[in-house]
């Protein structure tokens, strides 16, 4: 686990006294998130009125070990105050977690936003573009110019008493989870199509009794679930019997699980 201020718990109500459970460093869930977004929140330091940051949506491709990459007008507020002052933030959101904004993950990386350099432009455009394939319209203009952050801190919150600082080399160091491109997937389909599985999964893995229990993040060592039980709401992570990399290793693991769960049920 990487630096961190963490109670080891994943819902707001009282910290567990079970042992910690196998699970990503903060470094590896911070490379996933902002490789699973496209938009953040850029602030930079106020060039008329010094002092105070300046934050507002931003668009943003991805480099290499995990750097933003920034397609900003001339005429942006960005501009003006990148080029009095380089250091700004990004704060980048877990999407799709609307009904609890404060359990979902964010991450925000520190650093020093500059122009990219003219042998660097051609590969940013592409990376940007990538990403953002709209913005071939008008990414050629002169009035827009590239800029890339160099990270030099990074702050993850997973949600509820999860928190902590991850270095920029660790952060450099990290590759985005296996299953970025299709947890969204996984997800809806466990929570429409196998809620008495979830159930199941809770009671045998997790000991809690529950009436509802939905997934609400997956990784190459197991899942979170939330979970309504008698004395309210209450998040458990369970570790998968063994690391996954793709998803039909995920649904071979969920389906062992699950008949693991039935045959100590019976």
């Amino acid at each position: 686990m990487t630096t961190s201020s963490v109670r080891k718990h994943a819902g707001p109500g009282p910290a567990s006294d079970q042992p910690p459970v196998p699970e990503p460093t903060f470094a590896e869930r911070a490379r996933t998130l902002v490789y699973l977004g496209r938009i953040g929140s850029l602030s930079t330091l106020s060039r008329k009125q010094p002092g105070f940051p300046f934050g507002s949506l931003m668009p943003y491709g991805l480099g290499d070990h995990g750097r933003p990459i920034f397609l900003i007008s001339t005429m942006a507020m960005h501009t003006q105050n990148l080029q009095a002052d380089p250091r700004a933030s990004l704060l980048v959101t877990q999407e799709g977690n609307d009904s609890e904004p404060l359990g979902a993950s964010r991450v925000t990386l520190v650093g020093n936003v500059l122009p990219a350099q003219d042998a660097e432009v051609a590969e940013a455009r592409k990376l940007y573009l990538a990403r953002h394939a709209n913005s071939k319209y008008w990414v050629d203009f002169e009035d827009f110019s590239f800029y890339r952050m160099k990270v030099v801190d990074v702050y993850y919150v997973g949600g509820f008493g999860v928190m902590g600082w991850v270095s920029a080399a660790e952060y450099d160091r990290s590759q985005p989870d296996p299953l970025a491109d299709s947890m969204a997937e996984i997800i809806r389909h466990m929570n429409t199509d196998h809620k008495d599985a979830l159930l199941l999964l809770a009671q045998t893995f997790a000991r809690i009794e529950s009436q509802e229990a939905t997934m609400t993040a997956v990784d190459r060592l197991g899942f979170q679930l939330r979970m309504t039980t008698g004395d309210g709401i209450r998040g458990a992570r369970i570790t998968f019997v063994r690391e996954v990399s793709n998803p039909a290793e995920t649904r071979r693991v969920l389906v062992e699980m699950v008949q693991q769960a039935r045959s100590q049920a019976e």
